[in-house]
């Protein structure tokens, strides 16, 4: 279903319901699943002999860590951002932030070598309501956060609500901002995250 049907569908929805009834985040994420999917027979479909196929789960291309990662980054904010943030600061956020976050996860990849990046993976879920929390990237092995991506609301006097994009890294232990761009929201309060 295309994307701007599916939105034109949620809309609908919850006019005609006075906003009582919301259809299910299913339906916005309904790539997803389908994306997860593709991914998998991707991996089925590579065929080559058992030694090989495990020599490959060792090692992964940098490129290829960089692009899984941006994706899953991707993902993980506009599900952060829930319906209601998600839809106002969607181009700006894929214009200045993205590409930033890109950036970062280039920096981290470089800082390791392609067998230890196998064992690099995204957090599941961001955290919701007032949380800064938007992805973490960890071992896997030692179970220990890498980098960690955040989002924090700023409301400077007389200037409205900012979204701050911004991560720290094991380097400092996690201490330092490291500054990715800021998004204006409005005068007004905006709502929790994931709603």
């Amino acid at each position: 279903m295309p994307k701007w049907l599916r939105k034109s569908f949620f809309v609908l929805v919850t006019i005609l319901t006075f906003g009582m009834v919301t259809p299910s985040q299913a339906l916005l994420y309904e790539n997803t699943n389908q994306l997860k999917a593709s991914k998998a027979s991707d991996v089925e479909n590579t065929g080559g002999s058992a030694a090989s196929s495990s020599e490959e789960d060792k090692f992964i291309d940098k490129e290829v860590f960089i692009r899984q990662m941006v994706k899953e980054a991707e993902l993980q904010s506009y599900e952060k951002f829930g319906t209601k943030i998600g839809p106002i600061i969607e181009d700006e956020f894929n214009e200045v932030i993205l590409p930033k976050i890109e950036k970062a996860i280039q920096d981290v990849a470089v800082q390791f070598p392609e067998e230890s990046l196998a064992c690099l993976m995204v957090t599941e879920t961001p955290g919701g309501g007032v949380s800064e929390k938007i992805f973490h990237i960890a071992n896997s092995q030692t179970n220990e956060d890498v980098i960690r991506f955040h989002v924090r609301r700023d409301h400077p006097p007389q200037q409205g609500y900012w979204f701050n994009f911004h991560y720290h890294t094991h380097h400092d232990n996690f201490q330092a901002h490291h500054e990715l761009g800021a998004i204006y929201w409005d005068k007004n309060t905006p709502p929790k995250w994931m709603s």
